[in-house]
């Protein structure tokens, strides 16, 4: 029988799965949010309803990031987290920008 590790590898491999847990827990509102999102925008268009959906997506997409980052213990600090998320907020703003100007 081996014995079991105990120390710094074994508290790196818990807390890289506590940070893959976290993770993996923010899909399902994810997809709530996408679902929502397009229903905002295709069947029923509300403004504030998209905004409403698109904040808690950014959230929930930073705060996966976050997770994992924290699970292998590596600071959040880069700027090329918040400028991946550029693409999907100018198209938001695209599909979005009739019903405001209009």
């Amino acid at each position: 029988m081996t014995p079991v590790q105990e120390g710094p590898t074994q508290e790196r491999f818990v807390r890289a799965l506590v940070g893959v847990v976290a993770a993996s827990a923010l899909a399902y509102p994810i997809l709530l949010c996408a679902v929502e999102l397009a229903l905002a925008q295709l069947l029923v268009v509300d403004v504030p309803a998209v905004v409403l959906w698109l904040t808690v997506a950014v959230a929930c997409s930073v705060a996966v990031v976050a997770a994992l980052r924290w699970g292998v213990a590596r600071p959040v600090r880069s700027p090329w987290l918040l400028t991946g998320l550029v693409p999907p907020a100018v198209f938001e703003l695209w599909v979005v920008w009739p019903l405001l100007t209009g």
